[in-house]
């Protein structure tokens, strides 16, 4: 069975301060766009949310615009920028770096299920 959705048509949006997730639903595969603005952080603007100390979502992800730098609860760290792909396992503090606005691609599936949700 072939499914096609378009990014601009998302099945959901969820709203947190400083930010946004779109998520489109297809079997066998969740697809979201999160969008961060300046000065967002995970600890600050989703931790309320989700109600734990850090991000217990495990991200695949394309970053398209801005920088993100991470944070893992084990202490290792890195930054992501436009054209990185990356994967973040569960246990970690996110936050955009600069003032531009960071888009990013998540195919993990666990991203558009569970983030952001309390």
């Amino acid at each position: 069975m072939l499914e096609v959705k378009a990014v601009d048509k998302p099945d959901e949006r969820r709203d947190f301060p400083r930010g946004h997730l779109e998520a489109l639903h297809l079997t066998g595969l969740d697809f979201a766009v999160g969008t961060f603005e300046p000065g967002w952080r995970w600890s600050e603007s989703v931790a309320p949310i989700a109600g734990t100390a850090s991000c217990m979502v495990h991200h695949n992800g394309y970053v398209v615009q801005g920088r993100m730098h991470l944070r893992m609860d084990d202490g290792g760290e890195g930054e992501v920028g436009p054209g990185d792909v990356f994967v973040c396992p569960p246990g970690h503090d996110a936050w955009v770096v600069g003032d531009e606005q960071v888009v990013l691609y998540d195919f993990a599936g666990t991203m558009a299920n569970e983030y952001a949700r309390s």
